[in-house]
């Protein structure tokens, strides 16, 4: 339809005004009361045209006036052309959204790669370890929704000296054999470490002795940190679970262990890596770039950060071969990210496109969640303190929330509320940890849309199902406006591929359940007369799918009945 009225007004700027190969887009006004659609093409060739763009668009608009699928047109503000489409232009037009609610067909393009999470082994996962958890699983889950072949990567932590510092601790108070610990007592040895080291300077030569054997394939070492990787593993792969998160390869910095001594070599051959202060191997950057030198060997031959990501970027590009690789990790990474970016550019020229999702830090509402030394925020805490409040909410409700099973509702609310409360958030800003807006039945929560699906749900459960939307008769101004937000939904999927931007989804899903509650409260829909019954359920239907589709995406499930 749209490539048709295109058609038409590109025709119409050839043959009056004698302006070519025009691309003339459209766009959804966000008050319903200026059309279905809009196009200010007008304003856009006006100078080619030499003529006032008013004057264009009355021509123009009497040209689109003409089509089938067009209801009215009018000319408004300066040149815009507003269009109202008729009921069967846009009944066929909300096939667009239906087919948008499965996945896409593979596009044959070359594979995505996102990275994401990235936590470190031997420490439980924090709060903020929720950020570039949720955000890179949405944004990696859009991608394969656009049909993209996408790969998920988690970037473990387990090397590094904080396993020397382990060892240590655990050489010196551990009480019982190391795969007897649990994440919770790994923890309690490296604080204590911390807090030890504060007065004992030796231990952290102690420490970065026992990583050097680690590197050396000490047997000792190698057993203690294999035990250490398997406890955490347990504990984070059920937290993943329990977030709805699957990533496809759990890639350990160890992976790459074998691989960074070739690297090293051609770096110092090519002139990219040379000796700097006290012997290290560092990385120099060009003037214009602004960015300090970076270190990629230290003096004592040990691997940093670096060393290990530059093992990365060489192992994607020959095991994946993708387009594009995205890093989603915090704005504090950000200089790191363009020192590593600009290194690997440096030793090879056949990388792909890679890029840093920045997502912001943090922030809390209540004072109460701040991390305190050796004590921080468990992310498992947090979700058990959520399903907590949202039984809270359950029960406080009444018979106005109906369930068969209270404590899977609360699961599904609870973890729900603090997914969608980060996903909700423009990634790149600060992120506010608020309850009070997290779990609201009445504001851009989860809770308000998997509420909004479940009385969808209830109604075509209600109507015996859904039929054939066989209607031409007049929309009213609520059925109208539900349909132009659900032919949004296309649009908005691409947008938020393209611009790796979850909230763009989830602002339209909050769009989607006020225009669906506006109908909904204004509208009958199962006591209303056929054929408009028919209509109605099925936009209710399709709703329903729209909001199920979308929430999926971000990670958060939505119950037929609550």
């Amino acid at each position: 339809m749209f490539s048709a009225l295109s058609s038409v007004a590109s025709s119409a700027l050839q043959d009056t005004f004698g302006v070519d190969d025009v691309e003339v887009g459209w766009e959804r006004p966000q008050d319903s009361a200026h059309g279905d659609i809009a196009t200010p093409v007008c304003l856009q060739v006006a100078k080619a045209a030499g003529k006032n763009p008013r004057e264009i668009a009355e021509a123009l608009s009497s040209k689109i006036q003409e089509h089938e699928s067009v209801l009215k047109t009018e000319v408004a503000g300066p040149g815009y052309i507003n269009v109202w489409l008729t009921t069967a232009a846009l009944l066929e037009a909300l096939e667009v959204t239906q087919s948008s609610c499965t996945k896409k067909e593979p596009n044959g393009q070359k594979p995505v790669v996102v990275e994401y999470s990235g936590p470190n082994i031997a420490k439980p996962l924090g709060i903020h370890h929720i950020l570039s958890t949720v955000v890179g699983q949405a944004i990696a889950n859009i991608f394969e929704h656009q049909g993209y072949e996408t790969v998920k990567v988690n970037h473990i932590g387990d090397w590094g000296t904080q396993f020397g510092k382990l060892f240590v601790a655990y050489k010196l108070w551990g009480q019982k054999p190391v795969e007897q610990h649990s994440i919770d007592d790994l923890l309690d040895l490296y604080v204590r470490f911390h807090d030890e080291a504060e007065q004992n300077d030796s231990l952290e030569d102690q420490a970065r002795a026992a990583f050097a054997k680690l590197e050396q394939g000490d047997t000792e070492m190698k057993e203690f940190w294999q035990s250490s990787v398997d406890i955490s593993m347990r504990e984070l792969l059920a937290m993943y679970e329990r977030l709805h998160v699957d990533i496809t390869y759990q890639h350990a910095e160890s992976l790459y262990e074998d691989m960074m001594a070739p690297i090293i070599e051609k770096g110092k051959a090519d002139g990219v890596f040379i000796e700097g202060k006290e012997g290290a191997l560092i990385t120099e950057f060009p003037e214009e770039t602004n960015m300090p030198p970076a270190i990629v060997l230290k003096a004592d031959g040990a691997t940093i950060y670096h060393t290990r990501d530059l093992a990365t970027i060489r192992y994607r590009k020959d095991t994946f071969d993708p387009q594009s690789v995205y890093h989603v990790v915090d704005i504090a990474q950000q200089l790191y990210f363009q020192q590593l970016i600009a290194m690997g550019n440096m030793l090879w020229e056949d990388l792909p496109h890679w890029e840093h999702i920045i997502i912001g830090r943090m922030r809390f509402a209540e004072k109460g969640m701040s991390t305190r030394k050796g004590n921080i925020v468990r992310l498992e805490h947090v979700l058990d303190e959520a399903v907590d409040r949202a039984k809270g909410i359950i029960e406080d409700h009444g018979e106005k929330i109906q369930t068969d099973d209270v404590a899977a509702l609360a699961e599904m609310m609870g973890v729900g509320s603090v997914a969608y409360g980060v996903l909700s958030q423009n990634r790149r800003m600060d992120m506010v940890f608020d309850w009070g807006k997290f779990l609201s039945f009445e504001g851009n929560s989860a809770p308000y849309i998997q509420y909004t699906h479940a009385r969808a749900r209830s109604v075509v459960s209600k109507a015996g199902g859904v039929g054939e939307a066989a209607y031409d008769g007049e929309l009213s101004e609520k059925e109208r406006g539900l349909i132009n937000t659900l032919l949004k939904f296309d649009r908005v999927l691409h947008e938020a591929c393209e611009s790796k931007m979850p909230h763009v989804l989830a602002n339209f899903l909050f769009e989607l359940c006020q225009s669906f509650n506006t109908f909904y409260n204004d509208e009958p829909i199962l006591k209303s007369e056929e054929p408009v019954r028919s209509l109605r359920v099925y936009l209710t239907n399709l709703t329903a799918d729209v909001l199920r589709s979308g929430a999926a995406l971000l990670t958060i499930s939505v119950p037929d009945r609550m």
